[in-house]
């Protein structure tokens, strides 16, 4: 079955870094876009990055543009998001999510989630 597993989140002060990982299976990983969103208490779900299936290219939100990096490694079954330069508004649920679509900035274009890894940014 299909399986998204996220890991890497933690508490971390603002200004820092921190490296999440989704680990896939149960499917051939290197057919799907992948993207990652996340939700703070009170607050909807919201797009924060995407990469197509190659890796060949890549979008984010504009709120996390230039401090963001989403990357895969198609071999490993694996799709990262480098977070640098944190601030505490980044503090919300992470989840990686699988896409059969060429939209990849609504949640409802999104098949298969992750459970979430937390990210807490304190100022």
């Amino acid at each position: 079955q299909v399986q998204l597993v996220e890991s890497g989140g933690g508490l971390v002060r603002a200004g820092g870094s921190l490296r999440l990982s989704c680990a896939a299976s149960g499917f051939t990983f290197s057919s799907y876009a992948m993207g990652w969103f996340r939700q703070a208490p009170g607050k909807e779900r919201e797009f924060v990055s995407a990469i197509t299936r190659s890796g060949g290219s890549t979008y984010y939100a504009d709120s996390v543009k230039g401090r963001f990096a989403i990357s895969r490694d198609n071999a490993k079954n694996q799709v990262y998001l480098q977070m640098s330069s944190l601030k505490p508004e980044d503090t919300a649920g992470y989840y990686c999510a699988r896409t059969p679509s060429l939209y990849y900035f609504t949640s409802n274009e999104y098949d298969y989630w992750g459970q979430g890894t937390q990210v807490t940014v304190s100022s």
